[in-house]
């Protein structure tokens, strides 16, 4: 995979696949880090793009670049762009604030717990995810009050199965970012395998490649019905039967709904199940 990173993008190629995309019908998004914002902007500006994910491992409006490379300032990258930009990752109030300030239509919420990320290993930085998700939607809602402006927050990373899903959606997120369990439909053009980071690096690298294998086809793991009781099956009907379990009529009700720390939620009760290696014991 290094060896393949190590091949300078080529810009025709990034048009071709986005027109493949548009022409299926389909919504072409292209993610770059701050370095490829730079690089790409008119090529993607030129394009029929419809979003725009300035990613990376830890994105802030105070970055400063190496010497001699010129620095991205994402609020006239968000300005000068000619479709919406999705800014992340971030994990705390005060950057997700400054990066609304901005002008992000967007925020990507999570840093190091994906499947196949490192980060945290390798860079040993990382706030919980539950944690970084709260604190990020608190921003959202000041922001909002102050501005009317509304920008969705994304939890994105370590997201799973239909319960994780449903307790971002209660963490105070609007959406979530998912890769692990789309890897694993039988569509999906990694036959299995999983290669998840944002920042592909030539001499450190924040990721690693995965097998997380083929449980069913795409619509079987969105919309179901279930195979599986693990959870990783009809992840919508998850997120309807857990907010009708709740009472949320909608996502914003979903997120007001009571949180409690509890550990052993998982395990509690299932003696069975971790004994015979099913569903929630495995």
């Amino acid at each position: 995979m290094q060896k393949i990173y190590s091949e300078p993008v080529k810009e025709g190629l990034i048009v071709q696949r986005i027109n493949e995309v548009k022409e299926k019908g389909g919504i072409a998004a292209f993610s770059g880090t701050p370095q490829a914002a730079i690089k790409f902007k008119e090529t993607l500006n030129n394009s029929k793009i419809d979003l725009f994910f300035l990613q990376g491992t830890v994105v802030s409006t105070e970055h400063l670049g190496m010497e001699g490379k010129e620095t991205l300032n994402i609020k006239d990258l968000c300005q000068s762009m000619n479709v919406p930009v999705v800014a992340g990752n971030c994990v705390t109030y005060e950057v997700a604030k400054l990066l609304m300030d901005a002008g992000v239509s967007g925020l990507m919420v999570g840093i190091g717990p994906g499947a196949a990320c490192t980060s945290r290993g390798v860079l040993g930085i990382g706030i919980p995810q539950a944690t970084a998700i709260a604190d990020c939607s608190v921003a959202r809602n000041d922001y909002f009050k102050e501005s009317g402006r509304y920008i969705p927050i994304i939890g994105d990373g370590g997201i799973v199965t239909g319960g994780d899903i449903c307790k971002c959606l209660a963490c105070g997120a609007d959406a979530v970012m998912i890769g692990s369990p789309i890897a694993k439909s039988s569509n999906a053009p990694g036959k299995g395998f999983h290669w998840g980071m944002a920042t592909p690096s030539p001499v450190l690298p924040r990721g690693t490649r995965i097998e997380v294998g083929s449980t069913g086809s795409l619509e079987r793991i969105i919309k179901g019905p279930a195979l599986l009781d693990d959870g990783t099956h009809n992840l919508l009907g998850a997120i309807r039967t857990s907010m009708s379990t709740l009472g949320a009529k909608n996502i914003k009700e979903m997120q007001e709904v009571e949180i409690v720390i509890a550990p052993s939620l998982l395990t509690e009760g299932k003696v069975y199940q971790k004994a015979q290696q099913l569903g929630m014991g495995k």
